[in-house]
């Protein structure tokens, strides 16, 4: 009887979770969806079929993303909080590198936003652009472990990592991909990979005992978005053709039946792709619970219903995306590039910006970090508005270049060494969060919608898909590099101010 009401009690809590995982994934799908419903019944109509499929796509994401964000808080930030205590404990060389790089590779691979570009990036293969990412996350998660245990400091990483990036990428690769390669970078760090890497990053820190340790934890996430580039840019330039973009297929159905046959037939697909995907990640678990973790039963009962969690979650977003998001993106952006006005591309991407940054539920928690960090001197609606306004300029300047060819270096170059300079000028502690949140702005809805829609739109005018179209995710990631660290510099404007300041301690610290 006992055990009847605890597993009762058990459903109860998972259904209060999950219904909390799919209002959130509700709050991030539904403005990009009520845009398209007054874009369709206004200036850029959409075929009914495609509207149709469109909302079915919608509702599976919001579905599926709560399922994921379940499975992934259930899994994968206990295997990463566990492995990362493991391998602080062991206190081994060798043991840190090997493992990290491993936790590094077999996560990334998982990503769904690194599967949906994947699938849109020509001439590369899909497995051989998604292992050579995995791989550069892989070796700058080594790098950026062995920082916390070295104490470098991470300023001179990032001058050091990014002007390699710029020079290779300016003098030595060529251009076709330069988008695609910081795209990359943006992608990687998502719902997956974050909660594992802050998890390893705290796990080692605790190492340490110096006052410094906990906030040196913060910077991982910003070092390993740097490997996709450099593996993408090397991948260039053995794949140096852009190669024949192939245009999402429109999804055509007569009637309800044939639009469900279509996300019936696909499913099987995405799930045995999910399956592959997520089976080095349930091997590494498994692996590494018999050889050193030792968990008792229910811990790893849990873990493995969050791995389940995770796996239903990613075959149904990546099914919705797929079938419907994105064909409907890249049909609209299409019809509203072909008007006489196109130059409206530009106000709308803003509008998009500005409601998609609003909704991502990690930017929410990036307020609240900033807020109590400060103790109130930035509220947290100062920094929703600075992250809205600024990744809404970022999209309006994506769609410019679409409807221009402006190299995507005239925005990075200035951009990034912006935020370098910034970094000399703020507390280290602005500057881990600023460069750790350039993944948290762009979400999901950017790869999924807005990528695509610019892809529409370039092809409509003539463009270059590769080097016009994609950069969107980049833009994006950006705009926190400088955001935040502008209020790092407001904050301390206002210390100066007062007569006894408040100093950042190391209790204020939230993890991401």
């Amino acid at each position: 009887m006992v055990n009847i009401r605890r597993w009762r009690d058990n459903v109860g809590r998972t259904k209060t979770v999950l219904g909390e995982k799919v209002r959130e994934a509700l709050a991030s799908v539904l403005p990009i969806t009520v845009i398209v419903l007054v874009l369709c019944f206004s200036f850029a109509p959409l075929p009914v079929d495609i509207l149709l499929a469109f909302l079915v796509g919608a509702a599976l994401l919001i579905v599926g993303m709560g399922f994921f964000t379940l499975g992934a808080e259930a899994a994968m930030t206990p295997i990463g909080e566990q492995a990362g205590a493991k391998m602080a404990s062991s206190r081994k060389l060798w043991l840190i590198v090997l493992l990290s790089f491993l936790i590094g590779v077999v996560v990334t691979i998982s990503e769904p936003d690194l599967q949906v570009l994947a699938n849109q990036v020509p001439s590369i293969p899909n497995m051989l652009l998604i292992g050579a990412v995995a791989v550069g996350v892989g070796v700058f998660l080594v790098v950026a472990l062995l920082r916390i245990l070295f104490q470098v400091p991470l300023q001179w990483l990032i001058v050091g990592s990014y002007t390699i990036v710029f020079l290779l990428a300016g003098f030595f690769v060529p251009k076709d991909f330069l988008a695609v390669a910081f795209d990359s970078g943006g992608v990687t760090t998502g719902p997956m990979t974050v909660p594992f890497i802050m998890a390893l990053g705290l796990g080692v820190s605790s190492i340490r005992s110096d006052e410094s340790a906990a906030q040196d934890s913060f910077g991982l996430v910003s070092l390993c978005s740097v490997g996709p580039i450099l593996a993408v840019l090397l991948l260039a330039m053995r794949f140096p053709a852009s190669g024949a973009y192939t245009p999402s297929a429109m999804p055509e159905a007569a009637d309800s039946r044939a639009l469900g046959g279509l996300f019936f037939a696909a499913f099987p697909e995405y799930a045995k792709e999910v399956f592959l995907c997520l089976f080095p990640i349930a091997a590494f678990f498994a692996i590494f619970q018999m050889a050193a973790l030792h968990l008792n039963f229910k811990k790893v009962l849990k873990i493995i219903v969050g791995l389940l969690y995770t796996y239903i979650g990613l075959a149904v977003f990546l099914t919705g995306v797929n079938v419907g998001f994105l064909p409907a993106g890249t049909y609209l952006g299409s019809q509203i590039a072909q008007q006489s006005y196109s130059w409206v591309l530009v106000p709308i991407g803003m509008l998009m910006g500005w409601f998609i940054v609003q909704a991502e539920p990690a930017v929410h928690v990036l307020n609240r970090q900033v807020e109590e960090i400060t103790s109130g001197a930035i509220p947290g609606s100062a920094m929703s508005t600075s992250l809205s306004a600024g990744v809404a300029v970022s999209i309006g300047l994506a769609m410019a270049r679409v409807l221009t060819g402006i190299s995507i270096f005239w925005f990075l170059v200035p951009g990034y060494l912006a935020a370098v300079v910034l970094s000399f000028f703020v507390q280290k502690i602005f500057t881990s969060i600023a460069f750790d949140s350039g993944g948290v702005a762009s979400g999901p809805m950017t790869a999924t919608f807005l990528l695509p829609f610019a892809m529409g739109a370039c092809e409509a005018l003539g463009g270059n898909i590769v080097t016009d179209a994609f950069g969107v995710v980049s833009m994006v990631a950006m705009t926190p590099l400088l955001t935040i660290q502008l209020l790092g510099l407001l904050y301390q404007w206002k210390q100066k101010r007062t007569e006894a300041p408040e100093e950042v301690v190391d209790d204020e610290i939230i993890e991401l």
